[in-house]
């Protein structure tokens, strides 16, 4: 078998084996309920930093509703990367995340003010969601076509996004554990910390109390 030949071989071998691990996209469709003030109704995904989402929404006819769609994440800024009222049919929107943590695409379904009550409980939209993250995300035939790649040199760029993917979470995971272990060891040294105070304030009580009965018990002739 040639070098070529081989290379071929194990990168289908590699891709094949790379594509049958779990990727971080997600499709769901649900019925969205209308209200005349709506909650939010969010479907949560996780991301790390700098990462690109692709959100495909599909919303079902309704008459007298009106959805709105913004996308979110879980950080401490609570990040707005998008907002949208009034969608209907198909929208597409690409954002890219600012912070590791999950992402969150919102929806809410208002309903009209005219709308009849009697018919209100029966009001709602389908949603078809389909949300793509990171190299999931990435449109490889556009490149492809751009950058007049062959079929293996596409593959390859594939897996260069999905190895950059896994190394990304490795490196995410770790440094979450050097966090936890500082965590630990922060949470240790101050339980020790206060269990030498506790024996310390006990002893020094103690000791108190001890002159203080004897002190006692002098000034009322008890003891010499």
């Amino acid at each position: 078998m040639s070098g070529r030949a081989f290379t071929s071989l194990f990168a289908v071998i590699l891709f094949t084996c790379l594509a049958l691990l779990p990727g971080p996209a997600s499709a769901i469709k649900f019925q969205l309920q209308a209200y005349r003030y709506p909650q939010s109704k969010c479907i949560w995904n996780p991301i790390h930093n700098n990462a690109l989402i692709i959100v495909t929404a599909n919303v079902g006819p309704g008459e007298g509703q009106q959805v709105d769609i913004e996308i979110v994440d879980s950080s401490p800024q609570k990040n707005v990367y998008l907002s949208k009222r009034a969608i209907n049919g198909e929208t597409r929107l690409a954002v890219t995340s600012h912070a590791e943590g999950e992402v969150g695409v919102c929806f809410k379904n208002t309903l009209d003010s005219n709308y009849s009550i009697e018919k209100a409980s029966k009001a709602a939209r389908i949603i078809d969601l389909d949300v793509d993250i990171g190299a999931d995300a990435v449109d490889y035939n556009a490149i492809a076509n751009q950058e007049s790649l062959s079929g293996l040199e596409t593959e390859m760029r594939k897996l260069e996004g999905i190895v950059k993917e896994i190394v990304d979470e490795m490196a995410y995971l770790k440094k979450r554990e050097l966090r936890f272990t500082d965590t630990n060891t922060s949470t240790n040294n101050r339980v020790q910390n206060f269990a030498w105070l506790t024996i310390l304030s006990l002893a020094g009580l103690g000791a108190w109390q001890i002159m203080h009965l004897r002190s006692f018990f002098k000034r009322k002739y008890l003891i010499d």
